[in-house]
């Protein structure tokens, strides 16, 4: 069976609207990214060197990043060998594939949040500025919320003008309580504020905000140790994740940010946004593979439902999409 047949029958015979986000959240990659492999399909009729070199070409445009890129051609020639393929139209299936097997066999981190079963789950943001971070934690804020569980939010970014505010308005919008101090308070000190409000409460879950700041690494670095250690002190094993949000429609300079920020901090996750708004979705492999972080989210639209779990197959799925019904056809 092929790996297309497999997606087809696992993701076409079910209503899922968590498969169709995918779908629709990846049409710009799609209409790109496997546009332009159809078309590369279209003119070879054999698999050989060219072919593959061209492939290559196709997959670094889509930020799939060339290492990650090296490592998968590398395993579809050998892949393209053990089947004895000719056919071109074979190997877009292998493709799939091969992209599923690199993300999934790259980390020994799970990309499940690490919910505690029992007491306060602490979960702190971090990344700069524009990358849609509070917009980010309100829509998290409410999928915990649909799921039953009490949240309060922790207004930590206190030096960027209008921060607090704009996380107040979705505290509002979702319905949840913001713990906050006046603009410029230290961080730290806010952090202390909300894990004792929280535990005060009994609430499930704590989101805590940090400010974006990199144009200075050392002071980011004392900041976030800082913030780190006073959570830790009052709830010994949090923060429970770290979760950094980047912009999917920067590309590699999201990269860039994501290899400062682990070195600032421990980051367990990566929330990837505007997805929906890039044609180079290959973004999600290359942090991946150079960094071995799994992305936990991503946000496939401007709806508070639009920020959605990360899941290899669907997003494979939605990439080549147009091409599991075809061949189906």
């Amino acid at each position: 069976m092929s790996f297309f047949k497999k997606l087809k029958d696992k993701f076409t015979t079910q209503s899922d609207s968590m498969t169709e986000k995918f779908k629709e959240g990846l049409t710009k990659t799609r209409d790109s990214f496997t546009g332009r492999i159809n078309d590369l399909v279209a003119r070879y009729r054999q698999v050989d060197e060219e072919f593959f070199e061209e492939l290559e070409e196709i997959l670094i445009q889509a930020d799939v990043g060339f290492d990650a890129v090296m490592k998968l051609t590398e395993e579809l020639r050998m892949e393209v060998k053990r089947r004895n393929i000719s056919d071109t139209k074979e190997v877009q299936s292998v493709i799939s594939e091969k992209l599923v097997e690199i993300y999934n066999n790259n980390s020994d981190r799970s990309s499940e949040l690490n919910i505690q079963a029992e007491g306060l789950t602490v979960i702190l943001f971090v990344g700069v500025n524009g990358v849609g971070k509070t917009t980010t934690i309100g829509k998290l804020a409410h999928k915990f919320k649909e799921e039953g569980k009490s949240v309060l939010l922790a207004a930590g970014d206190t030096f960027r003008a209008g921060a607090i505010e704009q996380l107040e308005v979705w505290g509002e919008r979702v319905g949840v309580d913001v713990i906050k101090q006046a603009a410029g308070s230290d961080p730290a000190a806010v952090m202390f504020d909300a894990v004792q409000s929280a535990k005060a409460r009994n609430a499930d879950i704590l989101i805590c905000d940090t400010a974006g700041r990199l144009q200075n690494k050392v002071n980011l670095m004392k900041e976030l140790e800082k913030v780190k250690r006073v959570i830790e002190r009052e709830i010994p094993g949090a923060p429970h994740e770290v979760l950094l949000v980047l912009d999917a429609t920067t590309g590699q300079n999201a990269m860039i940010q994501a290899k400062t920020f682990k070195e600032a901090t421990d980051v367990s996750g990566i929330v990837l946004t505007k997805l929906d708004g890039t044609a180079k979705g290959g973004i999600v492999l290359a942090i991946r593979n150079e960094l071995s972080i799994p992305v936990k989210f991503v946000g496939l639209g401007e709806k508070m439902d639009d920020l959605q779990d990360f899941d290899a197959e669907k997003y494979v799925y939605g990439l080549f999409a147009d091409a599991i019904e075809k061949e189906e056809e």
